[in-house]
């Protein structure tokens, strides 16, 4: 079995020896075997895990992939299938989202018969007729603003709410999610990206834009897959070819 240097490693990837020897510490390439003088060596079967594992920080990110290959080093692999399947679960809640925020945005604008954030002109509205528009309560509005979903401006005399355009259009949008089962922090998020985004051509590239996203995403798990596949092939290659010596030690 070929002997490889940690510059042999890091050499692959550009990445430094130092960080060859950081992924060694948190267990996501396994322990390196030692000379006489103490210098690390490393096997194709080191080289595959560490092609495996920056494949899956690419797919999945730094936490979920340093539990996969923590637990394939450890030997279970059932826990790291197991991440693995929360990652898929949540790039399909992912997409899910995403597409009931296109429909969302689709069914405001065919509403007002204009763009999202044109939907109600330049006035403004209290919280009863808002409440009354929506089909909610005043105390709805409110539990959303406190939840960081709406954030009306106030009248500088009376202290009353008032919500403008943006606020409507954040407004049905949150109903809609909220019929749609999404939670107050889910609908946040939802309102805080489309916020970022700005008026609606710019919402249409940024949703453009996370799907573009999340297409990368899954393949990277594709090719993250065949990585973490090749990667445990050969632990059990390397495990029959231990066997013989094993028994003849016994």
């Amino acid at each position: 079995m070929r002997n490889l240097r940690p510059v042999d490693l890091a050499r692959e990837h550009g990445i430094s020896t130092q960080a060859v020897r950081n992924y060694e510490e948190d267990g996501c390439i396994p322990p390196a075997r030692r000379t006489a003088t103490g210098y690390r060596t490393y096997t194709e079967s080191h080289a595959a895990a560490l092609r495996a594992y920056l494949a899956l920080v690419a797919a999945h990110g730094y936490g979920f992939g340093g539990q996969i290959m923590r637990a394939v080093n450890t030997g279970r692999i059932d826990a790291a299938l197991a991440v693995i399947d929360r990652s898929h679960a949540q790039l399909l809640r992912d997409r899910e989202t995403l597409d009931t925020v296109g429909e969302a945005l689709e069914n405001l604008a065919t509403a007002a018969g204009t763009a999202p954030h044109r939907s109600a002109g330049a006035t403004t509205l209290r919280i009863g007729a808002l409440a009354e528009r929506l089909g909610v309560t005043a105390a709805t509005l409110r539990n959303w603003e406190r939840a960081g979903i709406l954030k009306p401006d106030r009248d500088p005399v009376s202290g009353q709410r008032r919500y403008g355009a943006a606020d409507l259009r954040d407004a049905e949008l949150a109903e809609l999610l909220r019929r749609g089962g999404y939670g107050l922090d889910q609908i946040k998020t939802v309102i805080e990206q489309i916020g970022v985004a700005g008026g609606a051509s710019a919402i249409y590239a940024a949703l453009h834009d996370w799907r573009r996203g999340l297409t990368v995403r899954g393949h990277a798990m594709l090719h993250a897959s065949a990585h973490l596949s090749r990667y445990v092939e050969s632990l059990g290659d390397t495990a029959d070819a231990a066997a013989p010596a094993r028994r003849a030690n016994a």
